[in-house]
């Protein structure tokens, strides 16, 4: 994976002051080195800057980027972040085109598509990616990004000049672009919040290219639309070539995604999701006499102050050990302590640029920057529950019956901690639910379904537009932030297309969550984890956390100058410290409950210090 970043103006010429304009995309590309800590190159035409990171994947040698190549049409130049899967199969079929390739990279395979076939041939890419591409004969730049929004790509305007980059971080290294909050700003973070709404970058005037869309900016003006959409369409097959299917396009988007010319590992948890990948990736690797290096996660002491509930009701260890042994896999067990999940709070924000999913993410961070020393690419099993519909909210009455985000049922714990004057300044209510009609208006219908399978897949809508994307935030910059590629199989969009418009009835036979993924993984795994109750990502139920936590907060809060005490009742805080934790109820999710208020309350005071944020 990579870091892009640059700037465009056809209607200026950069080339006149060169120095000025490459400082510029060098200052882009330092932001975003941890993205690319292997190799680094910019591009500078009279229209438009190009710079890019480079985490060496494939094409170890000649990989590098920017990408020049020219044709009788002009120049054209491209920076991109990302890995396209199919590459082999597109390889070969644009050498029968005539195309003479002089790398081996996916860069160069984008760049030739779009050189003989323009636009159309981003549909043909199966992968990840945000990519920039700039054509000097049309004076025409290209922002695209893939169909689910597995890689970032934000955009900013400095009077007439497009900025883009991967993170956010990266457009405040251009002249003039500074950290802004308003009203919607502020919902963002705490009506919202660790989620945002899509095609928001939540500071004033900073947008993200939406998942599946393309921005064109050239002399004319700019321009955007979808090059890919989710459809509803009747599902004609039986439940017997669902299973079949299902299990083909699984082991397909598996096997596409070890593409590396550096060894590859797995996340592994134990759970039927990180499982599966697990168990096809470790095969296809013993037909090549290797050996798969995976890793699983904790928290120091978990055994002894784990408390089951409904979100979590068991502990991952013995379901890892039993996995790796059945895969053969080189497994490691790797532990988070209280005060390094704490310190990573804070490196997760300048990794998100904003506050994220507390010591959800944290935790990922640290995990991530473990897993880096002994791999650079992991697969994981992410987004299955999102797709497959693994999540409570897809069973409960409250999901249905409610006219709301399903992880997000209220707004009360969001404010309890929150000054009166200011939770009320914001209506947050109103903010919060004008997002969720958007989405529930945007949910492609099927025409002649009834009103509770209509509502079904509303909820399925809702889960691929906010709150997967919110957890494939998470995994691009907890991975990135140490130079870890992490790959997410499970968002391949042929899967998301076909399991979309899957019956309920099918997704879960007879009550059982994620039996069509269950039945699809037959053959794969051990019987008793293939059916497996679900049990989430691993956070630590120390009450020496807690407390940790509660003490940075009266310190933050005991300092006149910290910028949260305008936003948080000192008196809610400190009666809030002193009651019970209640791990019972989050407030976003599963996992995010009271102490994950604490991190995140931590977060935003650290944020709003760091970025220097003025609020509007």
């Amino acid at each position: 994976m990579c870091g892009i970043a640059g700037f465009c103006n056809p209607k200026r010429n950069f080339s006149e002051e060169k120095g000025k304009w490459n400082h510029i995309l060098d200052k882009m590309n330092q932001t975003q080195k941890r993205r690319g800590p292997d190799d680094q190159g910019t591009y500078l035409d009279s229209g438009c800057g190009l710079s890019h990171v480079r985490l060496e994947i494939i094409d170890l040698v000649t990989g590098h980027q920017p990408m020049v190549q020219k044709n009788a049409s002009g120049t054209y130049a491209i920076v991109y972040n990302g890995e396209i899967y199919n590459m082999p199969e597109l390889k070969k079929e644009l050498e029968k085109e005539g195309v003479v390739f002089q790398t081996t990279s996916d860069t160069e395979v984008i760049l030739h598509g779009f050189m003989l076939h323009g636009e159309e041939y981003i549909k043909k890419l199966n992968g990840i990616f945000a990519i920039a591409l700039w054509d000097s004969g049309k004076k025409q730049l290209r922002l695209i990004r893939d169909r689910l929004g597995v890689k970032p790509l934000f955009y900013t305007w400095a009077d007439t000049t497009l900025v883009f980059s991967s993170e956010l971080k990266g457009l405040f290294a251009y002249p003039g672009v500074t950290p802004e909050l308003d009203r919607d700003g502020l919902c963002e973070v705490f009506a919202l919040g660790p989620a945002k709404s899509y095609g928001k970058g939540v500071f004033k005037g900073i947008q993200e290219i939406l998942p599946g869309h393309c921005l064109t900016l050239g002399e004319d003006g700019v321009s955007e639309h979808a090059y890919w959409k989710l459809e509803s369409r009747p599902h004609t097959d039986s439940f017997e070539k669902t299973v079949e299917k299902t299990a083909w396009l699984v082991e397909d988007a598996v096997k596409k995604q070890m593409l590396s010319d550096i060894p590859i590992s797995t996340f592994l948890s134990g759970g039927v999701d990180s499982s599966l990948v697990t168990s096809i990736c470790a095969r296809e690797l013993k037909k090549q006499g290797k050996v798969l290096n995976t890793f699983s996660f904790d928290f120091k002491d978990n055994n002894k102050y784990f408390k089951s509930n409904t979100f979590q009701p068991s502990q991952d260890r013995p379901w890892v050990e039993k996995m790796a042994e059945y895969a053969g896999t080189n497994h490691r067990f790797l532990e988070c302590d209280n005060k390094a999940q704490v310190d990573c709070l804070f490196k997760a924000v300048d990794a998100r640029d904003l506050p994220c999913m507390a010591d959800v993410e944290s935790s990922m961070l640290y995990f991530c920057s473990q897993v880096v020393e002994h791999n650079k690419v992991t697969l994981t099993g992410e987004c299955a529950d999102e797709i497959f519909g693994g999540y409570p909210w897809f069973h409960k009455k409250e999901a249905f019956e409610g006219d709301h985000f399903p992880w997000s049922t209220s707004m009360e714990p969001r404010k309890i901690l929150l000054s009166d004057d200011f939770a009320d300044s914001l209506g947050m209510e109103e903010y919060a639910h004008a997002a969720y009609e958007k989405t529930i208006r945007e949910t492609p219908v099927l025409l002649g379904e009834d009103a509770h399978e209509k509502r079904r897949r509303e909820i399925s809508y809702l889960n691929l537009r906010w709150f997967m994307v919110t957890l494939l935030d998470r995994m691009d910059r907890t991975s990135m932030y140490s130079g870890l590629e992490a790959r997410v199989p499970f968002a391949d969009h042929r899967i998301v297309e076909y399991v979309f418009n899957v019956p309920w009835s099918m997704k879960c036979p007879d009550g059982i969550v994620k039996g069509l993924l269950r039945h699809a993984g037959e053959g794969h795994l051990p019987r008793e984890i293939l059916w497996r109750k679900k049990s989430p990502y691993p956070k630590t139920y120390d009450p020496a956390y807690e407390k940790l936590l509660g003490d940075r907060l009266k310190e933050v809060l005991a300092d006149p100058n910290a910028p949260v005490r305008q936003i948080l009742d000192t008196k809610k805080v400190h009666a809030f410290l002193e009651s019970p934790s209640d791990y019972g109820k989050p407030f976003y999710g599963q996992l995010m409950a009271g102490p994950q208020m604490l991190a995140y309350m931590l977060q935003v005071n650290y944020w709003l210090e760091k970025y220097k944020i003025r609020i509007l």
